[in-house]
C-alpha cells in the first residue's frame, strides 16, 4: 500500500484512513472478494496505532461499507453493490465538506453543558424566564382577538409590526426610519447572516472588535471573508486603528457593537463615534451596528445608537427584542436604504417564505402598549442589581485575582485573571463544581479573560456561581 497519512492535515488520522479505503473500494483497489488488510497488519505498514485502525474500520462498518467476520476477518460488504443495490452515505464525508461551518468546539461544548440546569449559567447570553414579561402576554393574548393573517405575510414582514417599530426606534432610540426601510427578521443573528450573504463575497476584508461576540462566528468564515481585528478599550475601538487597517486591507465593511459592547461592555465613545462616521462617508465604507443593549443604561443616561447620528444613510442597523423582552419571541429588524432592504428580504423568502404571523402580532401589541415601558423599567432595575451582585462577589472572592471594568449597561462582565491558568483546565473545573461560563478564547480574546453573564441567573446564584468559580480557580494552583 502505497498510501500515507498526512499527519499536518486538520483531519484526523483515521478519518483519512476510512475515506482512502472507501475510495479504494469504489475504484476497484480494494477488491471486493478479498478481506481487507487485518488490523495490526495494516497499522504496522502505515506506521500508526492499531487503535488508529480499529477507529476507521469502526467508522467504516457504521457507514454499512464493511463486515467483521470471526475467522475470516474484514470483508467488504456484499451489499454495496449486490442485488439490493443498497447503500448507507458516508454521512461523515458529507458533514465535513458542507460550506458552512460548524461552531468552534468548545462552543459546542458550553451549549450541550448548558442544557444542564443543575449548573449555575454565567455563560448564556440571554435572560432568565423571571425577566419575561408573561403576564403582559397572557392578558395581550387573553383580552385582544388576533385580527391577523395566517397565510404568507408581506416579504419584509407585517406593516403594521414595521410600522410600530419605526415609532419604537424614533422614541427610545432617535433613529428616524420608514417602515418600508424595515425588514422583520428571526432575531439579530439571522439578520447578520443576511448581510453577510447578499452583501459580500469571498475574499472581501472586514472589521471586526477584538474581543467580540463576532468572533466566535463561524457565518464569516463560511463565506469566505477576511475578518481583520479593531482592539477594544473602555471607550470602544479607536478609529486611529480603523484608518490604518483600511489602507492595508481596503476594508469593505465594519461590524460594530457600540452600547455596552459584548463581551467588554465598553460604551463608544462619543468623540470616536463621530469620527467613525466620518471615516465612513469618506472612503465610502458601510457600518453593520448590532445594538442588543442601548436600552439597558443603568445610569439613565443617554445611550442612542450610532445610527442616531447617521445622516448619511451609512449604517445598517439591526437590533431585536431577545435581549430586552424575550429571546423566544425571534423578532429582530434590520434597518437600512430602501434597495438593501428589498435585496435582503428577497433572500429572507427564498429561506423560510417570511416571518411568522402570530409572534409578530404579539411583538407589535407589545411595543404599542404600556406593558413596554413599564417591564423595560423594571427590567434595568433587575439587570442593574444582578450587576452589582456579581461586582460584588467578585471582589469578595477573588479580591486582588481579577480586574474588570463595572459595566455601566448590558449583561455581561469582562474579567481578566491576572495569574497564568491554563483554559481548559479552568473551565473543566469549573463545570466539576456546577457554574458554567465563557472562556475568553471564544471571543477573541488572549488567554487570562472570562465573560460572565449576569442575566441568566438570580442574585443568589450568581453569588454562588462566582464562589464556586473561585473554588475552581484556587484548585489549579493546588
Amino acid at each position: 500500500m502505497d498510501w500515507k497519512p498526512n499527519r499536518e492535515a486538520k483531519k484526523a488520522v483515521f478519518k483519512q484512513l476510512a475515506e482512502y479505503i472507501e475510495n479504494g473500494i469504489s475504484d476497484g483497489t480494494f477488491p471486493l472478494d478479498k478481506p481487507l488488510p487485518s488490523e495490526r497488519t495494516l497499522a504496522k505498514e502505515l506506521g500508526i496505532n492499531r487503535s488508529t485502525v480499529v477507529a476507521a474500520y469502526d467508522e467504516l462498518e457504521s457507514n454499512g461499507l464493511i463486515e467483521r467476520k470471526r475467522g475470516s476477518g474484514t470483508l467488504i460488504s456484499k451489499d454495496i453493490w449486490g442485488v439490493t443495490k443498497r447503500r448507507v452515505p458516508s454521512w461523515n464525508r458529507y458533514i465535513e465538506a458542507g460550506s458552512f461551518l460548524p461552531n468552534l468546539p468548545v462552543s459546542q461544548r458550553i451549549r450541550r453543558e448548558m442544557e444542564d440546569h443543575k449548573l449555575i449559567n454565567l455563560a448564556s447570553g440571554e435572560l432568565s424566564e423571571d425577566l419575561f414579561p408573561l403576564k403582559s402576554f397572557s392578558q395581550i393574548t387573553s383580552t385582544r382577538t388576533f385580527n391577523g393573517s395566517l397565510g404568507y405575510d408581506h416579504p419584509q414582514g407585517n406593516q403594521i409590526l414595521r410600522t410600530t417599530i419605526a415609532e419604537h426606534v424614533k422614541r427610545y432610540r432617535g433613529i428616524t426610519a420608514d417602515p418600508s426601510s424595515i425588514l422583520i427578521t428571526s432575531g439579530a443573528q439571522q439578520a447578520l447572516h443576511l448581510v453577510v450573504q447578499c452583501l459580500l463575497k469571498p475574499g472581501d476584508a472586514i472589521a471586526l472588535e477584538e474581543p467580540s461576540y463576532h468572533y466566535g462566528l463561524p457565518v464569516f468564515q463560511s463565506a469566505g471573508l477576511r475578518p481583520f481585528f479593531l482592539p477594544v478599550d473602555k471607550d470602544g475601538m479607536n478609529p486611529d486603528d480603523l484608518i490604518e487597517l483600511h489602507k492595508k486591507h481596503r476594508i469593505r465593511m465594519i461590524f460594530l457593537n457600540p452600547a455596552y459592547q459584548n463581551p467588554t461592555g465598553a460604551f463608544l465613545d462619543r468623540n470616536r463615534r463621530k469620527k467613525i462616521l466620518e471615516l465612513s462617508s469618506k472612503h465610502g465604507i458601510p457600518i453593520v451596528e448590532d445594538d442588543p443593549y442601548s436600552l439597558t443604561s443603568f445610569t439613565g443616561e443617554d445611550a442612542s445608537p450610532l445610527k442616531s447620528m447617521d445622516v448619511d444613510g451609512n449604517i445598517l442597523y439591526i437590533s431585536s427584542l431577545s435581549k430586552i423582552v424575550a429571546s423566544g419571541l425571534r423578532i429582530g429588524w434590520i434597518i437600512g436604504p430602501k434597495l438593501v432592504i428589498e435585496r435582503l428580504a428577497d433572500a429572507k423568502q427564498q429561506v423560510d417564505f417570511g416571518h411568522a404571523s402570530f409572534t409578530q402580532w404579539i411583538a407589535n401589541d407589545f411595543l404599542d402598549s404600556d406593558y413596554f415601558e413599564d417591564h423595560l423599567n423594571k427590567l434595568v432595575k433587575e439587570l442593574k442589581l444582578r450587576r452589582d451582585q456579581i461586582v460584588a462577589s467578585l471582589r469578595s472572592t477573588l479580591k486582588d485575582q481579577v480586574e474588570f471594568d463595572v459595566p455601566q449597561g448590558g449583561i455581561h462582565l469582562w474579567c481578566k485573571l491576572k495569574k497564568d491558568y491554563h483554559e481548559s483546565q479552568l473551565l473543566e473545573e469549573s463545570i466539576k463544581r456546577g457554574v458554567i461560563y465563557a472562556p475568553g478564547s471564544t471571543l477573541g480574546s488572549d488567554k487570562g479573560f472570562v465573560r460572565f453573564t449576569f442575566a441568566r441567573e438570580n442574585v443568589k446564584n450568581i453569588d454562588e456561581g462566582i464562589r464556586r468559580f473561585s473554588e475552581a480557580l484556587f484548585s489549579l494552583e493546588k
